[in-house]
C-alpha cells in the first residue's frame, strides 16, 4: 500500500504523528468481541504501510492483553512508532489505591505498562479520566517527575472537564512542569459535546485532539441502517430515533458520494474540527474501509447536511455570547 497519511506535530512539541490514530482497544479477545494476535499483526502492518505511526492503548484494555499485544507486535520496530497508553482505571478493585490519578497509582501503572509494552519509555502517557479526589497539582507534578526520569516523553489527558485541563496547564506553565500536549475526547456526528468547551480550549492551548468513538459506537458505520447486524455491541431497538436519523443521513451522503458510511463519518470529524480520529478495527477489511476516508473530501453541501441532521447547538454561554456580540461591540462587531 502506498503511504497515504500526512503528519502533524503533537501539541506544542516537535513530535510528528499521523493523521489517523490506531486504537488498540480491539487487540485481544478478553471481555468481548476483539481480535486475535495474528489479525492484530495484519492490522498493525497495514496501518504502518499506510503511513500510520500513532498507536493508542491503555492499561485496562482487554484486561492488559492490548498492551501485551502491542509490545509483542512492535518488537524490533518500536522506535518507528509513537506509542500512547493511559492510566487511572484501577489495577485491582480490592485495593483502595489501585486506581485514580494519585502518584502511587501512576507509578505502579506506569511500571506495569512499560513491562507489558517491552519498552523503557512511553511516548505519550495519558491521564485516562479525571479523578476528582486527587488534586490536579499532584497529578501534574507526578507526571513531570516521570518525564524527568525519562520514562515518559509527553503527557496528555482524556475525558476531563475543560476547566480542569486549563488549570492543569496553567499550573504547569507557572511551575515549570510538563504541560499536557494532547486532549482525547469522544467526538462524532452523534456526540458533538466537545465543541462547547473542550475543542475551543484545546485550540487556545495548542493541544492536539484525538477523537475516540468517531463512528458513534458503530452506529455511523451503516450496519444499523438496514436492520440488526449479526455481530454488534448494540441492539438496533435500543438506539434512539435521533441516532438512527443521523445514521440514515450519513448513509444517504455516502451513497451519493460513492463512499461508505464509515468513511463519511470519519471524513466529517477530520474536516469539521481538525482532530485526529481514533480508528479501531477487528479485521483488516474494517481497517481498509476506515483508511479510505483519507481519500474523501466532503463538499460544503454534504457538511452542512450532516451537521443539520445532528440538531446540535452550543448552548450557554457560547450561543448567548455570539448573539450579543453586536450589543457589546457595536459597529466593531461587523
Amino acid at each position: 500500500m502506498v503511504q497515504l497519511m500526512k503528519y502533524t506535530t503533537f501539541g506544542r512539541t516537535g513530535l510528528r504523528v499521523s493523521e489517523l490514530v490506531l486504537g488498540a482497544m480491539t487487540f485481544g479477545e478478553q471481555g468481548g468481541v476483539g481480535a486475535p494476535l495474528d489479525e492484530c499483526r495484519r492490522i498493525l502492518d497495514r496501518y504502518a504501510a499506510a503511513g500510520g505511526n500513532f498507536v493508542d492503548t491503555a492499561i485496562n484494555y482487554r484486561g492488559g492483553a492490548s498492551e501485551e499485544f502491542v509490545g509483542e507486535l512492535l518488537a524490533g520496530r518500536r522506535d518507528r512508532f509513537v506509542v500512547g497508553t493511559k492510566y487511572t482505571v484501577t489495577r485491582d478493585a480490592t485495593d483502595p489505591n489501585g486506581g485514580g490519578n494519585h502518584r502511587k497509582n501512576l507509578r505502579l501503572s506506569l511500571e506495569t505498562s512499560l513491562r507489558r509494552l517491552r519498552s523503557d519509555h512511553i511516548d505519550v502517557y495519558w491521564v485516562h479520566l479525571w479523578d476528582e479526589h486527587t488534586p490536579i497539582e499532584e497529578t501534574m507534578r507526578a507526571l513531570d517527575d516521570a518525564v524527568t526520569a525519562g520514562q515518559v516523553l509527553y503527557v496528555g489527558v482524556s475525558d476531563a472537564p475543560a476547566w480542569v485541563v486549563s488549570r492543569a496547564n496553567t499550573l504547569a506553565e507557572w511551575r515549570g512542569w510538563t504541560p499536557f500536549a494532547g486532549l482525547q475526547v469522544p467526538y462524532s456526528l452523534l456526540n458533538r459535546d466537545a465543541e462547547r468547551e473542550l475543542l475551543p480550549m484545546a485550540t487556545a492551548y495548542g493541544l492536539t485532539v484525538t477523537a475516540w468513538g468517531p463512528l458513534g459506537g458503530g452506529v455511523l458505520s451503516g450496519k444499523y441502517t438496514a436492520g440488526q447486524p449479526s455481530r454488534a455491541r448494540l441492539q438496533r431497538d435500543n438506539l434512539t430515533e435521533h441516532d438512527l436519523s443521523v445514521a440514515t443521513v450519513v448513509q444517504e451522503v455516502a451513497d451519493e458520494l460513492g463512499a461508505t458510511p464509515a468513511q463519511v463519518a470519519l471524513a466529517w470529524v477530520r474536516q469539521h474540527a481538525d482532530v485526529l480520529p481514533l480508528i479501531g478495527a477487528r479485521t483488516v477489511a474494517q481497517l481498509d474501509d476506515n483508511l479510505a476516508c483519507l481519500d474523501l473530501t466532503l463538499p460544503p453541501e454534504a457538511l452542512s447536511r450532516l451537521e443539520a441532521a445532528t440538531g446540535f447547538t452550543a448552548g450557554f454561554p457560547s450561543d448567548f455570547i455570539t448573539q450579543n456580540t453586536p450589543w457589546v461591540l457595536g459597529a466593531a462587531a461587523l
